[in-house]
C-alpha cells in the first residue's frame, strides 16, 4: 500500500437487510445516501488514524474496487473514511469506542 492509502473489505453483500424492529428491507427497496461499515485489511505508510483490523465507516460512491487473489476489496484514501471503530480505542469508561 502507499501513502494515505486503505484497502478494506466490505462487511456486508448487497441483498436484503433487516432493520432494528424486524422488518426485512428487499435490496430492490430506494434508499437515501447511505454509508456502509468495511474492515480495514491493510495500509499505507502515511496512514495515522487507523489499523489493520479496525471497522471503517465510508461512502460507496467515494470507492474504487480492485481483485486480489480472487477476492474483492476497496481502495480509498484515508480522508475518505467518516468513522473508525477499534478495540483499542475502549480503554476508559467514557470511551464508546468510536471517534470521527
Amino acid at each position: 500500500m502507499l501513502h494515505d492509502r486503505v484497502l478494506v473489505r466490505a462487511d456486508t453483500a448487497e441483498g436484503e437487510r433487516r432493520s432494528s424492529g424486524g422488518i426485512v428491507i428487499p435490496a430492490t427497496a430506494q434508499v437515501g445516501r447511505r454509508l456502509d461499515w468495511a474492515e480495514v485489511v491493510a495500509v499505507g505508510q502515511n496512514v495515522r488514524t487507523v489499523e489493520p483490523g479496525d471497522r471503517v465507516l465510508y461512502d460507496p460512491e467515494e470507492r474504487a474496487e480492485v481483485e486480489v487473489r480472487g477476492v474483492s476489496y476497496l481502495l480509498m484514501r484515508e480522508r475518505d473514511l467518516h468513522a473508525v471503530a477499534a478495540e483499542r480505542l475502549q480503554g476508559s469508561d467514557d470511551s464508546t469506542g468510536l471517534y470521527l
